[in-house]
């Protein structure tokens, strides 16, 4: 493995939330060139090392985020007001996945879930929890799900 790879890959078992490309170009302080971060990205996704999913957030648009596979495959939520992730742990969509696959015939490879909304932090900022949060036919700021 190069160093650029190692260096990205170093960055991503290192963070404790999801990175965009953007943020791990801030974080290897000038040892490659942002082309390289793309590249090296890429390769760590299709060597089994890394994750992504793509999120659309009304503050940062539409970007692709990043983890480390060290942990396994995790799922995520992301405030809507402050961006932070939070880990909600691993994977617990195996039976339903399961499901789908023998009821409808589908060999699935591959999911990705994440939820947005208000952290505690934020919810309690605003006085308590939101009632139109994650109630149906809300438009979550920055959310939905991505497969």
């Amino acid at each position: 493995m190069t160093r650029s790879r190692a260096l990205v890959l170093k960055i991503l078992e290192g963070a404790a939330e999801p990175l965009s490309a953007a943020g791990v170009y801030a974080l290897v302080d000038g040892a490659c060139d942002q082309a390289t971060v793309y590249r090296s990205l890429a390769y760590l996704e299709g060597a089994g090392l890394a994750e992504s999913f793509v999120m659309h957030c009304d503050a940062h648009g539409t970007e692709r985020y990043y983890s480390s596979e060290k942990l396994g495959h995790r799922h995520w939520f992301h405030c809507s007001s402050c961006h932070r992730f939070v880990d909600i742990g691993a994977c617990r969509l195996g039976p339903l996945v399961g499901e789908l696959e023998a009821e409808r015939g589908l060999r699935i490879e591959r999911h990705a879930l994440y939820l947005s909304g208000l952290c505690a932090d934020c919810a309690g900022r605003v006085g308590g929890s939101d009632a139109s949060v994650g109630s149906p036919g809300h438009d979550h700021a920055c959310g939905g799900t991505s497969g």
